[in-house]
């Protein structure tokens, strides 16, 4: 099965550390973000992964071009700076035509999350991974869920009726990819198309049904959209392979190697 991992954003509410280096590039816990994640899919046995990148691409090529125990290839989302990750999933769209994974490329999962998602793959069109919290601010992508199907997902959603959030992840079959893109192009036709997240396709697909969800609650996972998140996912993945934590977070070189 293919992995595909959202990765053209930049990570502004991280800088100075994205002011040249795109977001999954930063290290956490002696390797790159996208390193942990991709070392995730490799163990899971995901045969391929495709890394959609837009800003500081040259980097995340680069950090590609070392991999070598997965065939991970990058996808260049040229129109990143004017449209959210509906945009990007549109650039990637011709990437969905099998049943695949679906990974922001923000969020660090330990093996057991992927392997849960894997392991409901089929029972819905389109599974969304979920973890639940006694708290959920404005930030957080919030779920509605009626059993273990999906009513609504966004960050708008009645707290009175909120029961999770997604962490973004999710797992499509053949059926779910073909609605989710026909979803997507229809989505990025409207006025705010460009404006919009890939998980408004997922909300509107979840009134019809098509939407499950596999809760990973009591599993390890955490998201870094800012420099406190960063902070945290240090000691995440520290408490997943047992060693020391490091004493601040490492600076990324300026420059990398550009690959072409």
């Amino acid at each position: 099965m293919k992995a595909i991992i959202l990765s053209a954003g930049q990570g502004r509410r991280l800088l100075p550390l994205t002011e040249s280096t795109p977001k999954c590039c930063l290290q956490i816990g002696g390797k790159t973000m996208l390193e942990w994640q991709v070392d995730a899919l490799a163990g899971a046995g995901l045969d391929q992964v495709v890394v959609v990148t837009g800003f500081g691409h040259h980097a995340v090529d680069a950090v590609v071009h070392s991999i070598r125990h997965i065939p991970v290839r990058t996808l260049y989302n040229p129109f990143y700076a004017l449209s959210d990750n509906l945009g990007t999933c549109w650039v990637a769209r011709g990437e969905m035509r099998q049943p695949f994974i679906l990974i922001n490329g923000d969020t660090l999962f330990e093996p057991a999350v992927l392997a849960r998602l894997l392991a409901s793959h089929g029972a819905a069109p389109i599974t969304l991974a979920s973890d639940r919290k006694t708290r959920y601010d404005d930030d957080d992508m919030k779920i509605i869920v009626a059993g273990t199907r999906l009513d609504r997902v966004g960050k708008k959603l009645d707290l009175g009726s909120v029961n999770g959030e997604s962490i973004g992840m999710m797992s499509f079959d053949a059926q779910g990819a073909a609605s989710f893109v026909e979803k997507v192009e229809q989505l990025m036709n409207a006025p705010d198309g460009l404006a919009r997240w890939y998980l408004s396709a997922i909300d509107e697909l979840a009134c019809s049904g098509q939407v499950g969800v596999c809760s990973i609650h009591g599993l390890s996972w955490c998201e870094v959209d800012d420099l406190q998140d960063l902070v945290s996912a240090e000691h995440t993945i520290a408490a997943w392979n047992a060693e020391p934590l490091s004493s601040a977070v490492p600076e990324l070189p300026r420059e990398r190697t550009t690959v072409h």
